[in-house]
């Protein structure tokens, strides 16, 4: 039996379906992740041709809603996307906003550095680092550290924010990588792994990255299988660095979406209905016609494609399975495109902790 960290990291971007996810998700489900928020873009008005909110209001309620979807759990907290240029109305920075908000609700929150980022938030975020002394993130890409100077770059990050590897925890971002052939990337994030600076010395490692497709557009009407190659190449890892005697990185994933930011002028996108379902080694894809047309009806029948594929793992697997159930049974509304995200989501991470506890478990250092 491999022992890899039970502990999953799901990469969310803190939208109402990936939060509302988090809220549907019982207390085993929520003790076994560290989420890493990302605190997302405000939206854009391209009638308007300006954002629809102030930075304020996009921000007020963002701890309240971390201590109710999440509890006092851990979580590590990213800022990525808004936008450098972007202050409070009292001229403060968003992220002492943020932090603030967070520490107000007693939310043990992990700041996320990056080796290239604006020096305003780099040092707003030094800042919280200090102050709540849990430690720091960083999040790195795949690029990033392949490079020969990646060592002495995350040294002078450390030496900076007066940090050790031991206070620091290191996601290795993959984001959306080239995943064939599986072998040849597994190869290679082995030896990457293994040369990777102070390894075994980071506070945890995480391996985060997913191969959901930018859009669903390439998916055919009907019921679709979309490989999960994240999860086949980490557990094809996890043998390898076990064999050789080398630390397992947690997992980590991007659930059900794709990474980029995508700003649609809403006006004219039809988006169609999908029901994205976990499974083993792939996402089932239920996919329909466009809902501005064709409208939501056509949820009962994509719900029932996922419970007559074989791989419907019950109603009481998780609340987005027994949404699904009762949705295909007309006991439940076909709801928004918001319902079929945080759906998809409950079912994803109820999967994910349940695969990796079948594993052996190793202590979580978070």
């Amino acid at each position: 039996m491999i022992s890899i960290p039970q502990t999953y990291v799901p990469c969310l971007r803190w939208k109402m379906g990936e939060y509302q996810a988090l809220l549907r998700s019982d207390k085993q489900i929520l003790d076994s992740i560290v989420p890493l928020i990302e605190i997302a873009e405000i939206g854009y008005d391209f009638e308007k041709q300006k954002v629809i909110k102030t930075v304020d209001e996009h921000l007020e309620l963002v701890g309240k809603r971390v201590r109710d979807k999440l509890g006092c759990r851990p979580c590590f907290v990213d800022m990525r996307h808004i936008s450098p240029a972007q202050r409070m109305s009292d001229g403060r920075h968003p992220a002492e906003h943020v932090f603030n908000e967070l520490r107000s609700q007693s939310i043990p929150a992990v700041p996320v550095f990056r080796l290239s980022q604006d020096e305003a938030l780099f040092r707003e975020l030094q800042k919280c680092a200090d102050r709540d002394q849990r430690g720091i993130c960083l999040r790195a890409s795949l690029e990033e550290t392949s490079r020969a100077d990646f060592g002495a770059a995350a040294h002078s990050l450390l030496r900076e924010l007066a940090s050790s590897p031991s206070e620091c925890h290191f996601v290795l971002d993959l984001k959306t990588p080239n995943f064939i052939p599986v072998d040849g990337l597994t190869r290679l994030l082995k030896e990457l792994l293994g040369r990777l600076p102070h390894r075994d010395a980071w506070r945890s490692l995480t391996l985060l990255g997913t191969s959901f497709p930018r859009t669903t557009a390439e998916i055919p009407l009907g019921l679709s299988r979309v490989e999960r190659y994240e999860w086949i190449v980490y557990t094809s890892l996890a043998v390898l660095l076990e064999r050789a005697g080398m630390r397992i990185p947690r997992f980590g994933d991007y659930a059900i979406a794709h990474p980029a930011v995508i700003l649609k002028d809403m006006r004219y996108v039809k988006p169609n209905a999908t029901v994205r379902y976990t499974v083993d080694n792939a996402w089932l894809v239920a996919k329909g016609l466009n809902v501005r047309d064709h409208k939501f009806g056509q949820y009962r029948e994509l719900c029932q494609m996922i419970i007559q594929s074989g791989r419907f793992e019950g109603k009481d697997y998780s609340l987005g399975d027994e949404y699904i159930a009762d949705c295909a049974v007309n006991r439940a509304s076909t709801g928004i495109l918001t319902t079929w995200r945080w759906v998809g989501t409950s079912h994803h991470l109820a999967k994910v902790v349940r695969d990796l506890s079948s594993w052996s478990v190793i202590s979580s250092s978070l």
